[in-house]
């Protein structure tokens, strides 16, 4: 299996970046082949330009976009590694996930509609916020990210959702013990859910 890591952090020492390492670490152990998208670091272009948005005239992805999506086009798994900020995930992985994940690459125009083009692959998220989990849950941020990031994101793409997996709690300078053992249920996760493959 092949997976993208798609790390939407501007500190590569973060956490959810080490969250990321633990993660290729485990998928590696397994045999399996990983790249690392780190959206910060690529300085990647998360605004959507007008003429990249389908219309009647057509649409023109740009080089950038078209780059992205020939390294990404063999990928089985897509794991995204981000933050909650306000709440919600960084506008870095929204933009990019407007522009590479749009029409062309992960759904197409079929008879009725959008026709999912990612079909049989696997969408996994892990994430991080300093408010505590319950209180996450307990706002209603939680539900609405897996509402609109993980099954929304999954249905037009066609993908299935392996796991979601969501760290609370998480402050500047957290103990190392605890970055470990966050990491290791990375490692567990990545695992259960692709071991047998």
């Amino acid at each position: 299996m092949q997976h993208a890591l798609i790390i939407a952090h501007p500190n590569p020492r973060s956490f959810v970046s080490s969250l990321a390492l633990a993660y290729g670490e485990a998928a590696e152990g397994l045999g399996h082949k990983t790249i690392m998208r780190d959206l910060y670091g690529m300085a990647f272009d998360p605004c959507l330009k007008a003429d990249e948005i389908p219309t009647s005239a057509g649409y023109a992805p740009r080089s950038d976009v078209v780059g992205e999506r020939v390294i990404l086009r063999d990928i089985d798994v897509f794991a995204l590694f981000y933050p909650f900020w306000l709440n919600a995930p960084p506008a870095m992985l929204k933009g990019y996930l407007d522009r590479v994940f749009g029409m062309g690459f992960a759904y197409g125009k079929g008879r009725s509609g959008n026709e999912p083009l990612l079909r049989g692959r696997k969408l996994i998220s892990f994430t991080a916020s300093g408010a505590p989990t319950e209180w996450v849950m307990k706002t209603g941020a939680w539900e609405a990210v897996r509402t609109l990031f993980d099954e929304h994101v999954a249905a037009v793409c066609g993908m299935q959702i392996a796991d979601h997996v969501h760290f609370g709690g998480i402050v500047p300078g957290i103990r190392g013990d605890v970055v470990a053992r966050h990491q290791q249920a990375v490692r567990d996760t990545v695992a259960r859910q692709f071991g047998s493959h």
